[in-house]
């Protein structure tokens, strides 16, 4: 039970305070001290503009009572707390047209902080080692006829933070409770489908020796940035090949339909949120973390945080291996759904304003104020500061 009310979506009012404030209150001091990678650049100004009228907007007017409404653009970018709601939506409801009707765990693997200044310095192909090795540890593992002998579906989304936002990559993954067997002709649950899918420990060592064989591999070819770590290497591996690592398999979801709504939560956000801000002032920024607690930090210090999860240009964060493959998902895992008997999947609206209503309840085409009257919508003329209708979606 208490897996489901986790899923459920709380209904919240607009934020105090919001991260575009803090970067324009403290961007100017932070680009004083440090440098700004383009994506941040990118990034810094966008989420400042983001719903201003930098980006231009555009008024709905309602065609009864006359009210109306003005509205900024959305900048739409991925790092933005506030222009995710509908794409989160949307890859929700995709991830329900794939569901399978089986158990479905979740399971993280972390990296050393040893291995943290080599990830900056080389994050987009960092990353991606990380996600081959622990889509690899998980396919290996679950192919292997002495553990469960079949083909998994596997989701997996990168974080970098914590919940004070320092720097801790990290991989989530969710995997089916079993999987196709080799000839496809059945479907092979695990031995502890109660339980857990794999052992922590074999998970962990597993993807230990393949992350660090990809990263020695990767230095011996000249394409890792070692840094002042150069010399040093070949004996920071040694130690880490001893030192244990991170793999949590937790106990699987309350259902299958419960798990990506979950993981719908953050798969389209970053590493904080509007609402978890609580208060700016005197230089310094308090925010919630876990479990009722709070930090606070100097203004500076929050933006050189929320800076350093910016993901490099067009990497992607969400991946998908096994039966959930680009490659496997018309056949493999329709094969999968068909021995499952699993149930068709319901539409999902296409306009964002049904999808809008679909979320929130209310249709957004209706005036607040009459409940009769549609709203129209108008563009703004940068130049004249005039109205310009604009066609409807379904015109």
């Amino acid at each position: 039970m208490q897996r489901t009310a986790r899923c459920e979506r709380p209904k919240q009012t607009r934020p105090r305070l919001e991260v575009a404030d803090i970067l324009r209150t403290y961007g100017e001091a932070y680009r004083q001290r440090y440098v700004l990678t383009p994506e941040q650049h990118k990034v810094f100004h966008l989420l400042q503009a983001c719903r201003t009228e930098l980006l231009g907007g555009h008024v709905d007017v309602c065609d009864n009572c006359g009210l109306s409404i003005p509205s900024y653009n959305s900048c739409r970018n991925r790092h933005c707390p506030k222009c995710q709601s509908l794409a989160q939506e949307r890859w929700v409801h995709g991830r329900m047209e794939r569901i399978l009707p089986v158990p479905y765990f979740h399971v993280v693997f972390t990296v050393p902080s040893e291995l943290r200044p080599i990830a900056r310095r080389n994050n987009a192909s960092f990353y991606a080692l990380m996600f081959r090795a622990a889509s690899r540890t998980l396919l290996e593992l679950c192919q292997d006829p002495k553990r469960l002998g079949a083909k998994p579906g596997i989701t997996s989304v990168l974080h970098t933070w914590t919940r004070d936002l320092r720097y801790h990559p990290h991989v989530h993954c969710v995997v089916t409770g079993g999987g196709l067997a080799p000839g496809g002709d059945r479907w092979i649950e695990p031995r502890y489908r109660s339980r857990y899918l794999l052992p922590q420990l074999v998970l962990a060592k597993l993807f230990r020796g393949k992350l660090l064989a990809s990263l020695d591999r990767a230095a011996r070819l000249g394409d890792l940035d070692l840094g002042e770590d150069a010399d040093s290497f070949p004996l920071l591996k040694d130690a880490l090949y001893r030192k244990r690592w991170g793999a949590y398999a937790k106990r699987p979801f309350a259902g299958p339909k419960q798990v990506f709504r979950y993981l719908g939560f953050y798969t389209h956000r970053v590493g904080i949120s509007n609402h978890r801000l609580l208060a700016h002032e005197d230089g310094r920024v308090t925010f919630a973390t876990k479990n009722g607690a709070t930090a606070t930090v100097p203004g500076v210090e929050f933006v050189r945080r929320f800076l350093h999860h910016v993901l490099p240009a067009r990497f992607v964060k969400i991946r998908h291996y096994g039966l959930h493959a680009p490659a496997n998902v018309n056949t493999r895992l329709e094969t999968a759904r068909q021995l499952l008997e699993a149930d068709e999947p319901a539409e999902i609206p296409d306009a964002w304003e049904d999808l809008l209503e679909h979320l929130v309840g209310d249709d957004p085409r209706t005036c607040p104020k009459c409940k009769v009257g549609t709203l129209i919508r108008f563009r703004i003329d940068n130049a004249t500061g005039g109205l310009i209708p604009l066609p409807r979606p379904d015109t």
